[in-house]
C-alpha cells in the first residue's frame, strides 16, 4: 500500500491543474502486478479535462491491462479525497470490487472499495 500511495504521489507532481489548483496523483495496480500512474490534466474547457484516476485506467487499457487490484488517489486536501463519479463508473468498467486508497500528501489514508462508493453502478 505504502509503495502505491508514494507512485501516486510522485505523479501528482506531474499535474496540469492551473484552473483548479487541485492536483492528483493515481497510482493502478493490475492483477499481474504493473502499476499505471497518472495526474489530473486541466484544460480550458473544462469537459476536456480528465482525472487522475481515468489518465492511470486509460494508459492501463491502452497497454491491453482490463483487471485491477486497487488504485491510489493522492490529493493536497486537508481530508483524503474520493474519486468523483465519472470515475468510479469508469473504474466499475473493469472491476467492481477494486480497492481505493484515498490518501493526502499529510499522510492520512482511508481505504473502501469501490462497490462501497459506488454500490449501483450503470450497467447494460
Amino acid at each position: 500500500m505504502k509503495k502505491l500511495i508514494a507512485k501516486a504521489a510522485e505523479a501528482r507532481k506531474q499535474a496540469y491543474a492551473p484552473y483548479s489548483k487541485f492536483k492528483v496523483g493515481a497510482a493502478l495496480e493490475a492483477s499481474d502486478g504493473r502499476i499505471f500512474t497518472g495526474c489530473n490534466i486541466e484544460n480550458a474547457s473544462h469537459g476536456v479535462s480528465c482525472c487522475a484516476e481515468r489518465t492511470a485506467l486509460n494508459k492501463a487499457v491502452s497497454e491491453g491491462v482490463r483487471r485491477f487490484k486497487r488504485i491510489a488517489v493522492v490529493t493536497g486536501a486537508k481530508n483524503p479525497s474520493t474519486p468523483c463519479g465519472i470515475c468510479r463508473q469508469a473504474l466499475s468498467e473493469f472491476s467492481p470490487d477494486i480497492e481505493i486508497i484515498m490518501a493526502n500528501t499529510q499522510g492520512k489514508a482511508i481505504i473502501s472499495t469501490l462497490s462501497d462508493l459506488l454500490p449501483n453502478p450503470f450497467k447494460l
